[in-house]
């Protein structure tokens, strides 16, 4: 199959790519017969690898079976079975509600929130305060707690932007205070927030535990987590956590907020919930919440393909695999390996600093000057290059410019849950001769 010269197809970029033929475990070839090692895990989402048996057969028999019940109809038995799995794991979060992806799940938790307000007789209660830089999806609702300066302004008119407060970048900071200071400082700014808008205006805040898109795996000092747990319970305020990205065992836990036992009171969830087999993402809530939302008359929200049956069995499935392969234990052990090897990386090429992470999501900066974090010049696009550099090398790496906020680049390495120390040794191996050729075109400094 030969792609069109003016496809009527289009995305939100206008970079072309090969046509993809197949994929299996952390390895993808195109037409071509080129191989690329899947170092993002597409879209730091595919968990398992890609063509695992035991999930596409699980669809298949349930695509025998039914492929499409409607929620307003028909219960159907996949979807009762996710949701019961992952209760179990989410221990609090015992009432699920399943949509098609990160977007939706972070919009359902934002609707959930409302309703509950308005159920428990806080119908003042609205404003849910984010943070900037952060990333919590691309539809209107979620892009309104979304910090991001290039994504947001095109459609703060549509939507309503919400208040935001710093993330908690602490490894740029240039102070004498401890991390675990610097923590409780950045926690503190949500207390500053909640004052300054008025306590019985503010709904929720809602964070990513560890850093996604927008950070690239920024993770706070321990300090933060019990901080912000106790401003939300002092002013009354519901903790969401965006665990999209964080997930499924992505971070060496369940959860990634498990790594401090911080307990939101919503999470969605997405991405490695059914590792690319099928769009599926989900709410997680507590009956504290859903429980006044539900005896109000119902839960104002739904799609046409929330809790579809083959969705939920690609995803029931997904766990059954996590389960069976060790694949939390694996990204935890491995992730060390590959803080290791990319700390290697940083002290070969200087401008590579701040290796960041929990398990198998790692992230790092480029700088002009690492020690005082002076980002480098933006007409170097050095992240677009340092993409298309590993592109052209077999490897997909995960890179964006941070928007908002102290500007800099950075990349994420995020391979599958499946990885092996030896296929570590590969992507490693080609991240350092894309860095050797990023480092000769943009004159950055090696040291050999």
């Amino acid at each position: 199959m030969n792609v069109q010269t003016k496809p009527n197809l289009f995305h939100f970029t206008r970079a072309p790519r090969p046509l993809i033929d197949r994929a299996d475990g952390i390895y993808m070839w195109d037409a071509t017969g080129k191989r690329y090692i899947d170092g993002s895990s597409g879209a730091v989402n595919v968990n398992i690898g890609h063509g695992n048996r035991t999930v596409i057969d699980a669809m298949k028999r349930q695509m025998d079976r039914v492929s499409f019940a409607y929620t307003i109809h028909f219960e159907n038995q996949p979807a009762l079975d996710l949701a019961r799995d992952l209760a179990a794991r989410l221990p609090g979060l015992d009432r699920i509600y399943f949509v098609s992806g990160g977007s939706e799940a972070v919009e359902a938790c934002l609707k959930l929130a409302r309703q509950w307000a308005i159920a428990t007789g806080q119908p003042n209660r609205w404003k849910i305060i984010g943070r900037m830089p952060s990333y919590h999806g691309i539809t209107i609702g979620s892009l309104g707690v979304t910090g991001d300066a290039v994504l947001t302004p095109a459609f703060e008119q549509m939507g309503h932007a919400m208040p935001l407060i710093p993330a908690p970048v602490v490894h740029r900071d240039r102070d004498n205070l401890s991390l675990e200071q610097r923590g409780t400082r950045y926690a503190d700014m949500l207390e500053e927030k909640i004052l300054a808008e008025g306590p019985e205006s503010v709904l929720a805040f809602i964070m990513e535990p560890i850093g996604g898109a927008a950070t690239a795996a920024l993770v706070p000092p321990d300090s933060y987590f019990s901080r912000i747990r106790e401003i939300c319970d002092k002013y009354g305020i519901l903790l969401i956590h965006d665990e999209v990205m964080t997930g499924i065992g992505r971070t060496g836990a369940f959860l990634g907020g498990d790594h401090w036992g911080c307990k939101p009171d919503i999470v969605s969830l997405s991405k490695g919930l059914s590792s690319g087999y099928a769009p599926l993402g989900a709410l997680a809530a507590s009956e504290r919440i859903v429980g006044p939302v539900l005896a109000m008359g119902g839960f104002l929200h739904g799609h046409t393909y929330g809790a579809n049956p083959v969705a939920c069995a690609a995803g029931g499935a997904v766990l059954a695999e996590t389960d069976r392969l060790g694949l939390i234990d694996n990204a935890a052990a491995m992730g060390e390996v590959l803080k290791a090897e990319l700390e290697g990386l940083s002290a070969r090429f200087p401008f590579v600093a701040d290796i960041r992470g929990k398990g198998l999501l790692t992230g790092a900066e480029l700088y002009a000057d690492p020690v005082a974090k002076v980002p480098l010049p933006r007409e170097l696009n050095a992240n677009v290059r340092l993409i298309d550099l590993a592109f052209e090398r077999g490897l997909i790496v995960y890179s964006r410019r941070v928007k908002g906020g102290p500007e800099s680049d950075n990349f994420m390495v995020a391979p599958p849950l499946i990885v092996t120390r030896e296929q570590i040794g590969e992507i490693m191996g080609l991240l350092g001769d894309t860095l050797e050729a990023l480092a000769a075109e943009l004159d950055l400094p090696v040291n050999h």
